[in-house]
């Protein structure tokens, strides 16, 4: 059968070409013009699929993997299913150390996908032997015919999203943007999106989002790593107890920090507003636009494009559940879902 007529000979070749929707009423009152790049359409869900198939299929090109081999990673959930999901097609084994901070539907999806999973607590220094980090080195140095991916100091992240996120962004706004604004996390998104755009444009504004409780906002202005910075924060996927490599700083202008509270409210506020059921990063990304906004940071004509990493539904058990929400402290507001329900008795 003929691929043009949207028929695939495997799930990979879905991945890319991902749409960038505007966004109207959760902006309304903005000055300019607002669009999402919504990588949940994606088969894995997430922006992960891209540097998952790339990473790999430059190892196969380099002869480092072989059949049968064992794909061994550290991942908050979603890499960690892209790698999973690409390791079924290509017949690899697939050993993943998660994050205790990982949403229970992750760690599910993760198992559900064949990969076997170590689940690591969130809370510990990055070089503690517990951590997820070294559990993952441990791991590849006891499986014979494994490699580690490590994303966060392998340039093969920042890599994808330039050969593909970045010429996709600049293709379909027509080379009119003039903000970016994405989550910082292992970096590879913002900084492979953020070089190639600056190579077309240098004037295009990159403006990075990280969390409260991570080190990468103040290691950017001073190039200080301040470990009074680090202290448990909830948001999955987005900041750093470490300065991961794969984080190119010269490319980002500044960043903007969110509270797992904000970020939690305004996940929620997206898809009663635009219809796009979309994750705790994405979320995150939204509330920093707001932030930037009441800054007074854009102006009319400037055409404003933010990255949505993933989807809500590896957040059921957690942003879009209003007992975790309460047990959060986070329903100081009415809670936005529950109250949309009545049972019938």
């Amino acid at each position: 059968m003929k691929e043009n007529n949207n028929v695939y000979n495997s799930v990979l070749q879905l991945i890319g070409s991902t749409p960038l929707i505007k966004l109207n009423k959760i902006t309304e009152g903005f000055k300019g013009d607002f669009y999402a790049k919504v990588e949940a359409f994606n088969p894995g869900h997430s922006s992960k699929d891209r540097i998952a198939l790339h990473i790999i299929e430059e190892a196969e090109r380099q002869g480092i993997l072989k059949p049968n081999d064992t794909i061994i990673e550290t991942t908050s959930g979603n890499t960690g299913f892209s790698l999973a999901m690409v390791s079924i097609i290509k017949g690899y084994k697939c050993i993943l150390a998660v994050s205790s901070k990982s949403s229970p539907d992750k760690i599910d999806m993760l198992k559900s996908m064949g990969a076997k999973v170590y689940v690591c607590p969130a809370h510990v220094k990055a070089d503690d032997p517990r951590s997820y980090y070294e559990v993952a080195k441990r791991l590849h140095s006891e499986t014979k015919g494994s490699i580690y991916i490590n994303q966060y100091f392998n340039k093969l992240n920042i890599d994808a999203h330039y050969k593909t996120t970045g010429p996709e962004i600049w293709k379909q706004t027509e080379g009119q943007l003039t903000h970016l604004v994405a989550c910082g996390g292992t970096g590879g998104t913002i900084s492979g999106i953020s070089k190639y755009l600056k190579e077309q444009n240098p004037d295009i504004k990159v403006i990075g989002v990280d969390a409260y409780g991570s080190v990468i906002k103040k290691f950017h202005e001073t190039g200080e790593f301040d470990e009074k910075e680090i202290y448990p924060y909830r948001i999955e996927g987005l900041g750093k107890n470490l300065i991961p490599s794969s984080m190119d700083f010269d490319v980002i202008d500044k960043f903007v920090k969110v509270t797992d509270s904000d970020s939690a409210h305004t996940a929620r506020e997206i898809s009663q507003t635009e219809g796009l059921f979309i994750g705790y990063t994405s979320g995150a990304a939204m509330q920093a636009l707001k932030q930037l906004n009441e800054e007074e940071e854009f102006n009319e004509g400037d055409k404003v494009v933010v990255v949505f990493p993933d989807h809500g539904s590896r957040y059921m058990s957690k942003i879009y559940n209003d007992k975790w929400m309460e047990d959060q402290g986070f329903l100081d507001k009415d809670p936005v879902i529950s109250s949309n329900i009545e049972y019938i008795k």
